[in-house]
């Protein structure tokens, strides 16, 4: 969660989040989020894991948005201890922040170890959430990225993802480094 959601830059959303630049720090906060008895869209049950001749190749998140909510996600950071202010941390990111039809699958958090070909992990751990979705009744899938990751765009367009929309905010901008985010799609 922590590489993906920085994706090559310095800082990320769960910095503001909890408040802390540190990588060791972050990673017990994000491992306690995962476990949380409120199952927000950063449960660890969400997640896949792909191998590939017993090593960690890649992780994908893949959820539904009408279950795990912004209040979902409050929830399970107040078990945690934190209060609503997260969200003046992240007020940038939420001018930007897509809206995501309640109907449709979410993948986030794609991150592939530089060793292993990036397409054909993706692909594998894509199809094997989608198929996930298509059994819960998902006929579409969104993933978003930020504007001007175009290594990312190109492999998402590969997998059949295509541009629907994207928002930007020169406070994103200040904040992240990038203009914004923007959505694909891909139909099932």
């Amino acid at each position: 969660m922590l590489e993906s959601s920085r994706a090559e830059k310095k800082t990320g959303i769960f910095d503001y989040i909890f408040e802390t630049g540190d990588e060791d720090e972050l990673i017990v906060w994000l491992e306690k989020l995962s476990k949380t008895e409120t199952k927000s869209y950063t449960h660890y049950s969400n997640f896949i894991i792909a191998e590939v001749d017993g090593a960690l190749a890649g992780v994908l998140c893949g959820y539904e948005p009408r279950i795990a909510t912004h209040e979902i996600f409050t929830k399970a950071l107040v078990e945690l201890g934190f209060d609503e202010e997260y969200k003046e941390r992240i007020a940038a990111y939420l001018l930007v922040e897509p809206e995501i039809d309640k109907n449709t699958w979410v993948l986030d958090f794609m991150a592939v170890k530089d060793e292993f070909h990036e397409f054909d992990v993706l692909k594998e751990m894509i199809r094997k959430s989608l198929l996930s979705a298509r059994l819960k009744g998902y006929r579409k899938a969104q993933t978003m990225i930020e504007i001007g990751s175009v290594e990312a765009r190109l492999v998402y367009e590969k997998l059949g993802f295509h541009f629907i929309d994207e928002k930007q905010s020169e406070h994103y901008k200040e904040q992240f480094g990038r203009a914004g985010l923007m959505r694909l799609q891909m139909e099932l």
